[in-house]
């Protein structure tokens, strides 16, 4: 098969649907002639394959300089590479790094080799952990650029994605600041001191002048870092090589060093006095005086201690008591020295780095040991401190995934390269515990800077050939990863700006035309200033551990869930994997986040939680086919079968609504306040089903169904009403709204409810609402055991925006259902809208009633109830049935068995609607008026017959009506109907008495007819029953307790 086009370059998704296919294409051969109507949306295999061979995903971002879509293209397919040169050495070089350098020697010292193995241990199995879970995720198919970010939205959705892609954004931007701080520290320690901008002459205050150093020459480098990054990227990754040989040549050097320890160990001596450690920077003589020519001098060490170069001077106690010895600092691996280094030596800040089993005499309390030149710890040391500055040197392991659009085959390189990288970074960390515990001795471990070893770095002074191999090695490798965090971090910015999923952050999507994100690098450096602005290394160090801390716990989630799911497209190429890893590693995570720090811990995580809100809230219409979606799914199913069937204890019961909306010809909702009145009643609680029905054949009525959904969803978020919108289609619009009775809801989430609109244009025939569906919904209702409010005149009701401050709800409790009248109020006070409302309760009592004692009970049961409302009894006495409703009653009938006798054209029933409209209220004037006064229906449906009007329809139609119109005349009304009419009116002139400016009005409805002959005649009742009020709410209740007054 041949199709034309370009080869789908345009592409962004191989499948179905695709917006880019060609439609002229034309199909050679008859052979799939079948399928031809279907070509345009479901494209052939062999073109499909087609695609998928040629599917790219460039780095977001990263395209750099081409010209057109062609120039991408030839790159593209240029040479990719392989698992050792893609994936292997950027995890090696991400990994191993500043803190390997400056602080593994000290953390030893501190920590003990013991102790140390375990941080270390913890450490590279977290992230092990991590690796197996990403290598799960990254080889479930393809992963375009993104990297960590991309993987985790993918699985746990835009929310969790958004919220872990900017601590990811956040870490790498710190490990930024950390580098650029790392290599500051070996640029004026180490490499030239003499470069300070602050120098003090006072050794106490060194620590300060160090720390505005490193401001001012940090805030110097970033500006020139972010100038490199800015002028071209491909600079920064052309010298990526040279300082990952940097690193290697580095470790080669240490490794070489220790071999040479044990046949020929360095000379580094030390000057400890007693048993505690000398900075070496103002002497060079290890002694209190010499002897030359039989004469003794005191050295430049004595005059550090003493008032003055006598022999006889005043000197600080403890170095009078004490002699100054000497001894290697590095004796070598076969020295023994390990048995000393394998237990922790932690200590406060400001004391000095002491010698164990070396002796010593106290000196007297009082003597002070500032400006004197000993050794100090700068900071307080304890194991959880040390886990959090040691955990960034194992970061870096999302390297290899962060570059997977430059992979030969990614889902094979990205799993066994990054475990390699790791296997032996974890080794050389481990390994050069033991060595430096083995080699070196204790308090030159625990001197951080090298003060006892002239200022030499202490990793240097084990190095073989010559200390200046590390210190050039790690400064070039440090200033490397900082310029790569520099380059990495904004690409992830850009990579989370341009999913749109936090829209505060998409300024950060543009860039320059080449796609480099220029404003998000402006905001990396900004971000990073703050972190040179702390300025200690050690202050740094546990805020970006607690960063990627949760981006390694969320990866673990997001396979650990996956895996639980069992979700269909779960089928990652790697296999050694187990959910109980992903949560150890999870769980690991979660461990080392509080050991490190747990006000760190707390801050990161209120952080990542608000930015999951602020998405949640703003941001994510995004389906991405998310694990969190399928657990959702699938926790709703299990809640749903969990969910009794049977219906709720009484205690539990609310109503669980089911709303029918009208809509009109153009599928637009006709009564918008009903949803207002629903949302005023739940107010976001409970189940609410929200239905209609549109009236023809669901294969002709599928883009008008959509669209009506489409509406009344808008309308639902307009009115602020959470459910579920249900449109059916029926071939009449009774049977759509019994399937929806019957049908909506699923298991133990049915409704138990139904609200709905009065048919205010019920005598119209054409209205496709008629009388004859209303009552019909009554029955089903009933029959469903189902509870049922009917809203009269709905256009009247209150919006969510209108505040009602004074008014009553009146209740009037006529026969009792189960208690929906009381609840009612009560829950449509809790919405703003009704809160200041009072409620009222009104019961009628009949001639034989005490009302006095009704009034009690009803106040104790209401008291019971821990209701508050005002109590009245209604006294409604036996009197005789008026002429006016004798002759109402009349009327009404002879109208029934009128329309029943005769069709009448719509023109006449309009004219007669307009004939006598008025005559409503005159009618209720004047009770015994005469027998041809209007029925109490409103606006323009009121129909009457006069002599007149007979006559004239007499000489219309044929003489074989005529006996039939002689019968309506001489008819005499129903007794039943008649006893029915008369309740209607007495009851509505009580409830007018009372009510007429309530706010609300909830009656009890009354059931229809057993008899189907008088529905009509019902609808009549309840139009009398109402007439005159604003606003109505008709209850009926399911037969079932709603409310109880047991706790």
């Amino acid at each position: 098969m041949v199709v034309g086009g370009d080869g789908i370059a345009r592409e962004n998704s191989p499948f179905i649907n695709s917006a880019e296919l060609g439609r002229g294409n034309t199909y050679e051969g008859k052979n799939m002639a079948l399928f031809e109507e279907e070509m345009d949306s479901n494209p052939m295999v062999s073109s499909l394959l087609n695609k998928l061979a040629n599917y790219t995903n460039l780095t977001q971002g990263v395209v750099e300089h081409e010209a057109d879509e062609d120039s991408k293209r030839k790159e593209v397919k240029g040479p990719r590479m392989g698992t050792f040169i893609g994936v292997y050495l950027p995890c090696l070089q991400n990994i191993l790094g500043v803190i390997l350098f400056l602080r593994l020697t000290w953390i030893v010292g501190t920590a003990g080799v013991l102790e140390s193995f375990i941080i270390v241990f913890m450490c590279c199995a977290c992230t092990m952990l991590t690796a197996i879970s990403m290598s799960a995720i990254a080889t479930n198919g393809v992963v375009p650029a993104g990297g960590s970010y991309y993987m985790i939205s993918r699985s746990l959705g835009p929310e969790f994605g958004g919220a872990v892609g900017l601590c990811f954004y956040l870490g790498t931007t710190f490990a930024g600041a950390m580098y650029i701080l790392g290599t500051i520290e070996i640029l004026l320690t180490y490499i030239t001191p003499s470069a300070a901008i602050f120098k003090v002459t006072d050794v106490s205050e060194e620590p300060e002048a160090m720390l505005n150093n490193m401001r001012v020459y940090g805030t110097c480098i970033i500006i020139l870092m972010a100038i490199v990054v800015f002028v071209g990227v491909k600079y920064v990754n052309k010298l990526a090589l040279v300082f990952l040989a940097c690193v290697i040549l580095s470790i080669i050097a240490i490794y070489a060093g220790v071999i040479k320890t044990a046949f020929d160990p360095p000379d580094f001596p030390i000057c400890l006095l007693g048993n505690r450690t000398l900075s070496k920077r103002n002497f060079e003589v290890c002694a209190k005086f010499t002897e030359s020519n039989n004469e003794t001098r005191t050295t430049p060490l004595w005059l550090l201690f003493c008032d003055s170069s006598l022999l006889n001077a005043t000197c600080d106690d403890y170095f009078s008591r004490n002699n100054v010895t000497e001894i290697q600092g590095i004796p070598g691996i076969m020295s023994g020295v390990l048995a000393d280094n394998l237990w922790s030596a932690y200590s406060e800040k400001g004391s000095t780095v002491e010698k164990k089993d070396q002796p010593s005499v106290a000196g007297s309390e009082d003597s002070k040991m500032g400006g004197l030149p000993y050794v100090f710890t700068d900071i307080m040391t304890y194991f959880t401190m040390l886990v959090g500055i040691y955990f960034p040197s194992v970061t870096g392991i999302m390297a290899g995934s962060n570059r997977s659009g430059d992979l030969k085959d990614a889902q094979k390189s990205i799993p066994t390269g990054t475990i390699l990288a790791i296997s032996t970074t974890s080794f050389i960390y481990l390994s050069c515990i033991v060595l430096f515990g083995a080699c070196i001795e204790g308090v030159i471990l625990r001197d951080k800077f090298g003060e006892a070893v002239n200022g030499n770095l202490v990793v240097g002074t084990l190095a073989w050939p010559s200390p200046w191999v590390i210190v050039i090695g790690s400064f070039f490798s440090t200033c490397g990863a900082g310029l790569q965090s520099l380059t990495g971090a904004p690409r992830l910015l850009q990579a989370i700006a341009r999913d749109g999923i936090v829209p505060f952050i998409q300024i950060f999507g543009h860039g320059k035309a080449n796609g480099e994100p220029t404003w998000a690098l402006l905001l990396t450096a900004g971000i990073c200033e703050i972190g040179i602005l702390i300025a200690s290394l050690d202050s740094v160090a546990p805020i970006l551990s607690m960063f990627f801390l949760m981006c390694y716990m969320f990866v673990n989630l997001a396979c650990a869930v996956q895996t639980l799911l069992r979700t269909p497209n779960w089928r990652p190429r790697f296999k050694y994997y187990h959910w109980t890893l992903s949560f150890l590693g999870m769980s690991l995570c979660l461990a080392l986040m509080f050991i490190c720090s747990w006000y760190y811990a707390l801050i990161a995580m209120l952080i990542a939680g608000c930015i999951y809100k602020y998405i949640e809230y703003r941001g994510a219409e995004k389906e991405w086919g998310d694990g969190i979606r399928g657990l959702s799914l699938n926790a709703a199913r299990y809640a749903l079968l969990r969910v009794e069937d049977g219906p709720p204890h009484t205690k539990n019961w609310r109503p669980q609504l089911l709303v029918l909306l009208n809509l009109d010809n153009e599928q637009l909702v006709k009564h918008p306040r009903l949803l207002s009145f629903t949302s005023q009643l739940k107010a976001g609680k409970g189940l609410t089903i929200v239905g209609s029905v549109l009236q023809g054949i669901y294969l002709d009525k599928c883009t008008e169904t959509q669209k009506a959904e489409q509406n009344v969803k808008a309308l639902m978020s307009v009115e602020k009403t959470k459910g579920f919108c249900q449109i059916v289609v029926s071939p009449n619009f009774r049977d759509g709204i019994s399937y929806l009775i019957q049908s909506a809801g699923l298991g133990g989430m049915k409704h138990n409810t139904v609200l709905m609109a009065w048919p205010q244009s019920w005598k119209q025939t054409e209205n496709r609402f008629s009388w004859k569906n209303f009552v019909d919904t009554v029955r089903e209702t009933t029959a469903a055991q189902q509870a049922l409010l009917v809203a009269k005149n709905i256009d009247l009701f209150p919006t969510n925006h209108e505040r009602f401050t004074e008014g009553n709800i009146d209740v009037w409790w006529i026969v009792h259902d189960g208690g929906m009248l009381m609840l009612l109020p009560f829950l449509l006070r809790q919405h703003k809208v009704w809160r200041k409302c009072k409620m009222r309760i009104f019961t009628v009592a009949q001639m034989d009633d005490n009302s006095i004692q009704m009034k009690k009970d009803l106040q104790m049961f209401l008291y019971h109830l821990r209701l508050n409302a005002q109590v009245e009894v209604v006294e409604m006495f036996e009197n005789d049935i008026s002429a006016f409703t004798y002759e109402k009653t009349l009327m009404m009938e002879q109208r029934s068995q009128m329309l029943k006798q005769m069709q009448l054209s719509k023109n006449e029933r309009e004219r007669e609607a307009q004939l006598i409209h008025d005559k409503n209220t005159a009618s209720r004037s004047a009770p015994a008026a005469e027998a041809s006064v209007a029925a109490a229906v409103p606006e323009k449906v009121q129909m009457t017959w006069t002599k007149e009007k007979f006559v004239a329809e007499k000489h219309k139609n044929k003489d074989s009506n005529a006996s039939g119109f002689k019968d309506i005349f001489n008819m005499k009304p129903n007794q039943s109907n008649v006893r029915r009419m008369h309740t209607a009116v007495k009851l509505n002139g009580v409830v007018l008495n009372k009510s007429q400016d309530a706010q609300l009005v909830l009656l009890n409805m009354p059931g229809p007819p057993k008899n189907r002959k008088g529905d009509e005649n019902y609808m009549e009742f309840l139009e009398v029953l109402t007439e005159g009020l604003d606003r109505v709410l008709l209850v009926r209740g399911s037969g079932r307790e709603v409310i109880t007054i047991y706790s």
